[in-house]
């Protein structure tokens, strides 16, 4: 049987890429899960894997083309799908003669609702995703498509029983109950621009999160004059690991070891079930600033990591951001975030907890001030902090605690390890 794969629907509302990179050739074998094309979308680059397997007899994708969804990126031959064990899950045939097959989602990703006592759920991977964002829990969805395949009507209605949930993701608005705006038109002339994607989804997180999370923010500040002498004193031995040594990377060392220590700052609160959900995993935030809008890219496991690592991971992520190189994979399953703001000025913000995370701390322009040391004032190296935190998980006292143990670490940079 001659099957055809094409663009699925990767949802964030994103409707076109172009293609960076091909995957596949004619002769080729392609097995399940393999990566067919790579699309560079507004946000990032998405790997598009295969979900059917067999020989690809015609190759319709050319980089530098944009694709958009539906659109067929190749055909082979292969074995009935429907019959196929690894694809419990067809579509439905197509009325035309040409059968569309459906396109897995990235490996990594599907695993976010896979439970080992569980059956896995007919639903494709936009639908797994916009259940992902709304904290739905896909298995107890009643699904209302062919083979009881669930749709993202399913997903709407069950959302809407929940009033807990958030309404946030592709076809749900976050923005439910805003008043309408009054017609500009009346005072002058106007100009209306359309989101781009990366905006789009700034604004739907942002919404979620605070209308969801009752935000608190506690400052402070760091004296880190010894912590520059670090900085200056192991500059060139780290740029040989990659990386250039940056307060945020010594922040994201020092927030890692921080969240070890206060391990409520690294949680989620699950209000349905009355009950926190501890991550036995550490994976930090980094905000971006892009020409596209900010992005959050995520370093794996960082309390893994030494200075040098973060600093060269860093470098990485937010160039690849900048260029539209990031993958989408690595935006997803931060435990907790850092935005940094000092490279721009400001003496102090604060920043908006990205849920469901429960904190994130916010770093402003360091200045000279005055500080009584040993009987006289000198000129001390000040950085400002702000923790903003999740008042339902966290308590005044206990942000007050975390932010002092960033502080005095930040001021005893000596006892840093880079390796």
């Amino acid at each position: 049987m001659i099957v055809a794969i094409s663009v699925p629907d990767v949802g964030e509302g994103v409707v076109s890429g172009k293609v960076v990179a091909i995957h596949l050739k004619v002769g080729g074998m392609i097995a399940v899960d393999d990566t067919v094309v790579e699309l560079e979308t507004d946000k990032a680059v998405v790997e598009i894997p295969s979900s059917a397997k067999g020989k690809v007899v015609e190759v319709l994708a050319r980089e530098g083309q944009e694709l958009k969804v539906g659109d067929v990126i190749a055909r082979m031959e292969t074995e009935d799908a429907a019959s196929d064990p690894q694809e419990p899950f067809p579509e439905p045939a197509p009325s035309s003669q040409e059968i569309t097959a459906p396109v897995a989602e990235p490996a990594g990703k599907a695993s976010v609702e896979r439970d080992t006592f569980l059956q896995p759920v007919p639903a494709s991977p936009s639908i797994r995703r916009l259940a992902r964002e709304l904290g739905v829990n896909i298995h107890e969805v009643q699904g209302s498509g062919p083979s009881g395949r669930i749709l993202e009507a399913d997903i709407k209605s069950y959302v809407k029983q929940r009033k807990d949930v958030p309404a946030v993701g592709p076809g749900v608005s976050a923005y439910d109950g805003e008043p309408d705006l009054p017609d500009f038109t009346r005072w002058g002339e106007i100009e209306t621009v359309d989101f781009a994607a990366v905006r789009r989804i700034t604004a739907q997180s942002t919404t979620t999160s605070w209308k969801t999370i009752p935000h608190v923010t506690q400052f402070d500040k760091a004296d880190i004059t010894g912590l520059d002498d670090f900085i200056s004193k192991n500059a060139t031995r780290v740029s040989k690991g990659g990386g250039k040594l940056t307060v945020t990377a010594i922040v994201a060392k020092v927030c890692a070891k921080a969240l070890k220590k206060f391990p409520r700052f690294n949680a989620s609160i699950d209000l349905k079930h009355e009950r926190l959900i501890y991550k036995k995993y550490i994976h930090i935030g980094i905000a971006v600033d892009t020409s596209r809008g900010l992005l959050m890219p995520v370093i794996a496991n960082a309390d893994t990591l030494s200075i040098t690592e973060l600093a060269a991971a860093i470098k990485d992520l937010a160039e690849r951001s900048r260029n539209k190189k990031i993958k989408s994979t690595e935006l997803d399953g931060g435990t907790f975030s850092i935005s940094n703001q000092g490279g721009i000025g400001g003496v102090a913000f604060t920043p908006i907890v990205l849920w469901p995370q429960v904190a994130i701390l916010g770093i402003s322009r360091a200045s000279i001030e005055p500080k009584y040391v040993d009987g006289e004032f000198q000129p001390r190296k000040i950085l400002p902090l702000s923790l903003s935190y999740d008042h339902r998980i966290i308590d005044g006292a206990d942000a007050v605690r975390f932010l002092r143990w960033v502080c005095e670490s930040l001021e005893n940079a000596f006892t840093m390890d880079l390796e």
